[in-house]
């Protein structure tokens, strides 16, 4: 039997099998019709070493899975979030299972600016699907990501399997049989 705290052991590179734990992280979060369900998982690629995991709504407010996971690391190591640049490695790589928001209808501060708040922290995103269009129209975050700097990887094969899960509660469209 295995603790809720122990964390899969996954062989360094294996970038489907990382967003794969996204997946499963993004399956705990509440289906509503109003976001998407979406996992991420921060990583030191370096040491192969998973620093903090996160899912859409695993903390209080409307909270997105990027932001979770940051907030939780800052929270484990007793920092402001604006503080996390100060412990994390410069290998650090994320994994989310959609590409990361760069406008928020509700005010909060979009996750690729949490993500560019890290200064030169994050080096790769890894990402299954780019955001569909239905609540912000031309997300921007891949682009402000690679103008930063940032590597802006699609990891191919999951995109069904995510969406399924991203878009449960949001019911089926007129199109869709």
């Amino acid at each position: 039997m295995t603790d809720s705290t122990t964390k899969p052991q996954i062989e360094a590179g294996n970038h489907e099998a990382y967003l794969r734990l996204a997946l499963s992280l993004a399956t705990q979060s509440p289906p509503k019709p109003t976001n998407y369900r979406v996992g991420a998982v921060l990583l030191d690629s370096n040491t192969n070493e998973i620093l903090s995991t996160g899912y859409t709504l695993e903390l209080p407010g409307n909270t997105h899975a990027e932001q979770c996971c940051f907030e939780k690391l800052a929270a484990k190591h007793c920092l402001d979030s604006s503080r996390l640049s100060e412990i994390l490695p410069d290998t650090a790589a994320l994994y989310t299972t959609m590409e990361p928001c760069s406008f928020r209808l509700s005010g909060n501060l979009p996750c690729v600016d949490r993500i560019l708040a890290l200064g030169s922290k994050i080096k790769t995103v890894y990402v299954g699907v780019k955001e569909p269009e239905k609540f912000v129209n031309n997300n921007s975050g891949k682009a402000k990501l690679e103008q930063a700097g940032i590597t802006f990887v699609h990891v191919q094969g999951l995109e069904n399997d995510i969406l399924e899960v991203a878009t449960a509660g949001h019911g089926k469209s007129e199109n869709e049989s």
